[in-house]
């Protein structure tokens, strides 16, 4: 079955729930197939409009296994990408020792204040995965933050602008005492450099829930007139493995920590071939997205089976009217 024929099939599936994202008809929109040199596979890219253009940087994992970013520019975000001819941004282990097995799935958010990208991205060390930084104008020279989160901790990006005077991150740390877990937090800073007050934005509920294993950020919050949209991983674990699929949340304006709204629902998951077979089976893994405030579109680009980049899109005025609908969240932590 093409892909064009599969979508159609997801959209008109009789089950009576509306499909907020629509797969692309060229999805997979590249692969490591693609790429200017040698690579095993191509995934998770963070995203930004970069000069009127779809900017991707995407995780690039060698033959070796070891990770590094490279960047992607189109007119459309869909075809006749120029991919740089050597990889952009990889490990420097002269002077960042924890980048020493890699450096992994990239969030990207523009700081107005500082005229600067700021690119979060996990750095693979000794002692496991941790959040680092990185600033840049031009995605040719990057100025290298270095840690900002002790091991283990993934899956962070900031938000593009001080709440309250403070930088805020998302990130997800695992810790075997307070709330003992895989659960998304929100720490605040002065200075980009040194993170404190760190506590649990939100829990990863627990039994049969498709997000009951663990919870990370995908995209960088997007602000909105009613919340910071935001959308998030699940994973669930099942006899055959385990589940990637993906939920959203709307967040307070001027206090994040507050969370309006949850869906009980994942909202898109793997069921394309692109996205169920691959190196890791059942993973859709989205490192950004990017909207066109004329239209409400909004380009949501992803990983599929740790293998390919594929792009969605929807509209952002069916994805807050969804969450209108959804439930005010309970946060106990026996959810």
């Amino acid at each position: 079955m093409n892909h064009n024929k599969f979508e159609t099939k997801l959209k008109s599936n009789g089950s009576g729930f509306k499909e907020l994202f629509l797969r692309n008809p060229n999805n997979p929109i590249l692969t490591a197939n693609d790429w200017p040199y040698p690579a095993h596979t191509v995934f998770n890219p963070g995203v930004t409009i970069f000069h009127g253009k779809v900017l991707l940087l995407a995780r690039v994992e060698d033959r070796r296994g070891f990770s590094h970013l490279t960047k992607a520019i189109s007119e459309d975000g869909v075809g006749n990408w120029q991919i740089d001819a050597v990889p952009t941004l990889e490990p420097d282990l002269d002077n960042h020792p924890e980048e020493r097995w890699g450096i992994e799935d990239p969030r990207i958010s523009w700081l107005g204040e500082l005229d600067k990208w700021a690119i979060t991205y996990t750095a693979y060390s000794r002692g496991g995965p941790l959040v680092a930084m990185a600033l840049t104008d031009d995605f040719v020279n990057f100025n290298r933050i270095g840690p900002v989160m002790p091991p283990e901790d993934k899956d962070a990006a900031l938000f593009p602008r001080r709440i309250n005077g403070k930088w805020a991150l998302i990130h997800r740390p695992i810790v075997t005492n307070y709330v003992p877990g895989a659960h998304i937090w929100l720490s605040y800073s002065d200075d980009l450099v040194h993170w404190s007050n760190g506590r649990v934005l939100m829990y990863a509920r627990r039994g049969g829930w498709w997000d009951g294993g663990k919870i990370g950020l995908c995209a960088p919050p997007l602000e909105t007139a009613e919340g910071w949209l935001m959308i998030y991983h699940g994973v669930r674990h099942t006899a055959a493995g385990a589940i990637y699929r993906l939920g959203l949340a709307l967040l307070d304006l001027e206090d994040p920590l507050k969370v309006l709204r949850r869906s009980d629902e994942w909202v898109f998951g793997p069921v394309t071939p692109y996205e169920r077979q691959g190196d890791v089976a059942d993973v859709v893994f989205p490192g950004g997205w990017v909207l066109d405030d004329t239209t409400g579109l909004l380009k949501m680009y992803y990983g599929g089976a740790d293998t390919c980049i594929a792009l969605a899109t929807a509209s952002i005025g069916d994805l807050l009217e969804y969450l209108r609908k959804c439930p005010e969240p309970k946060n106990e932590v026996n959810y």
